[in-house]
């Protein structure tokens, strides 16, 4: 049993890092893509760079949870306030007021969470196990 364990973990992990590797790979054609498209437009508007901080923000997650093994739930929840936004910019003027009323209770409670995550870091940090660090 013990050696279908050792040989499993190791192939999740595996797995893991293709996967991994994937999405850094496709999101470095996503910035050269939006690259692309900001030189053929001859210019650089405020949607194009929140859409490459959105890409930068997954390019950091990766790599730190490919150096540290472990996902911090907070990044995801930055990447989701960015993407709200530049959703809220972009079409501000088409919306409805019940729309960028509930986009914007969405980001507010994104934002709370966070604090929420980071106070709950702070004041109740999870204890040191061994196992887990490996």
């Amino acid at each position: 049993m013990e050696i279908y364990r050792k040989y499993g973990a190791k192939s999740l992990k595996a797995v893991e890092h293709i996967v991994l590797l994937l999405i850094a790979i496709a999101t470095i054609v996503a910035i050269g893509q939006e690259g692309l498209h900001i030189f053929d437009a001859g210019e650089v508007q405020l949607a194009d760079l929140l859409l490459l901080f959105i890409y930068l923000e997954v390019l950091a997650m990766v790599a730190n949870y490919a150096e540290s093994g472990k996902l911090p739930v907070r990044m995801p929840l930055y990447i989701a306030i960015v993407a709200l936004a530049r959703y809220l910019i972009l079409d501000m003027k088409a919306m409805e007021d019940w729309r960028v009323l509930a986009i914007s209770l969405s980001t507010l409670v994104l934002a709370s969470t966070v604090i929420v995550i980071r106070w709950g870091q702070l004041k109740m940090p999870y204890p040191r196990n061994q196992e887990y660090d490996n």
